[in-house]
């Protein structure tokens, strides 16, 4: 019997005693004190500012002024243009690398030579900073020796060069089209991962049943990674809204504001050193996709269940 007891308490859980407890707290203390200097408290003090009129070349004076860079900020045309912008550069960025994504991860879940190389290949963008390939597609793009401009020509297609970021109907166009080669292999990756998760067992089952290829992809993959699906397709609207790098780099914004989104607009506040107007800025990008996202997450819930 004592035996017995004996190797129960040799097994039995360490008690939570309060020196263990302060050796926890000790451990998570370095890592709590670099996200709330880092994260936390720039989003208070940001929000702080919001409702201050705090210009940064003069700071005597910060009074409290309730709403009014919220109204500045929303009676001006550039705030909607940059708005109506936003939705435009999320939305159609979105489409094509998620269906552009999607094929890859199909493909590249096949067996041939050179896998290993081709999968590098392809991956080899999501490494590099959004603001050096910002660069690198801006010297593309450019009017006079851009070397899109030199394969339309030799192509046939133009007669002359166009200046693409310097054309406000061309701009918008050439930074979506610098996004969708970045964006691509973010769902490359994520959609191949998912497709690995999917149990080899299901498709023999539905090849016994005599399922053809179309319907194993829409009733046994597609169900299967449905779930992770909805939550890339999240994270990939919020940082393409978030995503000022490559827009900054290769236009400014312009020309004349047509390349302009949220927060490239709420960086020029910041550039002049209304930083009121910044925090106004930013408040309202931040409901956005608090909205955004409850309404999407409600929508794919609603379509689980």
């Amino acid at each position: 019997m004592s035996e017995g007891v004996g190797m129960v308490a040799r097994h039995a859980k360490p008690a939570f005693t309060v020196r263990r407890a302060r050796f926890i707290a000790l451990c998570l203390l370095p890592g709590a004190v670099f996200v709330a200097l880092f994260t936390y408290y720039p989003m208070i003090r940001g929000a702080v500012i919001a409702f201050q009129r705090y210009n940064l070349f003069d700071l005597t004076s910060t009074p409290f002024v309730g709403l009014e860079n919220f109204w500045s900020v929303l009676a001006e045309e550039r705030f909607w243009t940059a708005l109506r912008n936003t939705g435009t550069w999320v939305v159609v960025s979105l489409f094509f690398q998620f269906f552009l994504g999607f094929g890859l991860a199909l493909l590249l879940r096949r067996q041939f030579r050179g896998r290993g190389l081709y999968q590098a290949w392809v991956f080899f963008p999501w490494a590099m900073s959004g603001f050096l390939i910002g660069l690198l597609w801006r010297w593309m793009f450019n009017g006079q020796f851009g070397v899109i401009n030199d394969l339309l020509l030799k192509a046939g297609i133009i007669d002359e060069r166009i200046g693409f970021l310097a054309s406000p109907g061309w701009a918008m166009t050439s930074v979506i089209v610098a996004n969708i080669w970045y964006g691509v292999t973010f769902f490359a990756i994520m959609i191949m991962a998912a497709l690995q998760s999917v149990p080899p067992e299901l498709y023999e089952a539905a090849s016994v049943d005599g399922a053809s290829r179309m319907r194993q992809f829409w009733h046994v993959t597609l169900p299967h990674i449905r779930p992770t699906l909805a939550l890339i397709v999240l994270l990939r609207i919020i940082w393409i809204l978030n995503f000022p790098d490559l827009i900054y780099s290769m236009t400014g914004g312009g020309p004349a504001g047509s390349t302009d989104i949220i927060t490239t607009f709420l960086i020029q506040q910041v550039s002049g050193g209304d930083y009121g107007r910044a925090g106004a800025v930013g408040m309202l990008a931040l409901g956005l996709l608090l909205a955004f996202s409850i309404f999407y997450l409600n929508v794919t819930r609603m379509e689980r269940s």
